[in-house]
């Protein structure tokens, strides 16, 4: 993509965690949307781990949620938030530092 280059050092295995409220589409969306992004870009290298915090709400004080959908992303450090629904693949690329702007 014009004005993005890959980040300069790719880690094994990213460890990404997804906050959501309940099955909704909304919820469903930003999880199949982060998917789609870490196939494209991380296959064979990540791992997500989906928190409901409908059904653990004590989990949100863990990381600090405010708002879901939230992606924490663990693992290369340092860690990374991004809240929203995923929708757009080069925010969530530029957000976690799967690649960079230039």
């Amino acid at each position: 993509m014009p004005g993005v280059k890959s980040a300069a050092k790719a880690p094994k295995e990213w460890q990404l965690r997804i906050y959501v409220a309940g099955e909704t589409d909304k919820s469903r969306k930003a999880v199949e949307n982060l998917k789609k992004v870490c196939e494209e870009h991380l296959k064979g290298r990540y791992a997500i781990e989906v928190i409901d915090l409908v059904k653990h709400p004590q989990l949100a004080a863990q990381d600090q949620i405010f708002a879901v959908p939230t992606i924490i992303r663990k693992l290369p450090e340092p860690l990374k938030k991004l809240i929203g629904d995923m929708s757009v693949s080069e925010k969530v690329l530029v957000g976690l530092d799967i690649k960079q702007k230039i």
